[in-house]
């Protein structure tokens, strides 16, 4: 039978708190593809480029758990597969470092922007609905095809904006505003994704209901280390020595670089490097 399905349970709470966790997420990892693009070493903007992916992988991931906080069935008690689970959290990192690293090397020209966005954003879609197929409960879903390619064409909107946003924003007003807006785009494709879909209950296996508490309880683990990864990514980025000690500028190569030139001598400039 079909039941009737609930994204509110806790009101805005879990959506509010779903977009700040994407905001975030957001926030740091244009914080750190930022600082990966001032680098002139190779050597020091993969780590940056790698930290910036896992910051936005872990925010997408984060933000679609703490919104499922408050997806209730009526009839049904829900249980979440570990294995898919944290199969979805691989995923949305994944594809958010490829398509980071594709840009943070090759630049954003159209067509190396285009498929990088593509590319990731369908994979943060394939993560929304793995993580919906990792529901265990007594029944099977169903999901509207034209609604689920309106979340898939949304995923990859999104997407392609948060790429081109890490590597050609470089003001913290921008990077701000890009984030807000990166949280908007992420939040709206799941809860587009969650409209796509419908949920029918076995009649011999209803339930009363289910306690909040017992949802609770079997997220927050599962969320608990995206966001310990997120907080430590933000001391990371926020004791960063080349920032503490004033080695960041605009030319790419930081204020140690350019005092170190002999007079006269060409400072050195930001490209660009060839895989």
């Amino acid at each position: 039978m079909n039941s009737t399905v609930s994204q509110f349970n806790y009101g805005m709470v879990t959506p509010v708190v779903a977009f700040l966790m994407a905001c975030a997420g957001s926030a740091l990892g244009l914080r750190c593809t930022t600082r990966s693009v001032r680098m002139g070493s190779r050597g020091r903007r993969a780590p940056w480029l790698a930290l910036g992916a896992v910051c936005i992988g872990s925010g997408i991931w984060t933000m679609h758990f703490i919104a499922m906080i408050g997806f209730t069935v009526r009839g049904a008690s829900i249980r979440y597969d570990p294995a898919l689970t944290f199969l979805s959290l691989g995923v949305a990192v994944a594809v958010v470092f490829l398509g980071v690293f594709v840009v943070g090397y090759r630049g954003v020209s159209p067509l190396t922007l285009g498929t990088a966005g593509v590319v990731t954003g369908a994979g943060v879609a394939a993560m929304h609905y793995i993580g919906m197929y990792g529901m265990e409960f007594a029944g099977h879903l169903t999901f509207d095809p034209l609604t689920v390619g309106l979340s898939v064409l949304t995923a990859v909107t999104a997407a392609t904006a948060a790429l081109w946003a890490a590597v050609s924003l470089h003001t913290l007003a921008s990077a701000t505003a890009a984030s807000v807006i990166m949280g908007v785009a992420v939040t709206g494709m799941h809860y587009i994704g969650m409209a796509a879909m419908s949920v029918h209950v076995d009649a011999d296996s209803a339930v009363l209901g289910q306690s909040s508490l017992d949802l609770l309880v079997s997220l927050l683990p599962m969320v608990g280390g995206p966001v310990l990864v997120l907080v430590l990514a933000a001391v990371i980025v926020m004791f960063d020595p080349d920032m503490l000690i004033g080695n960041e500028s605009p030319d790419g190569r930081g204020a140690r670089a350019a005092q170190a030139a002999p007079a006269g001598e060409e400072r050195p400039t930001a490209s660009w490097p060839a895989l």
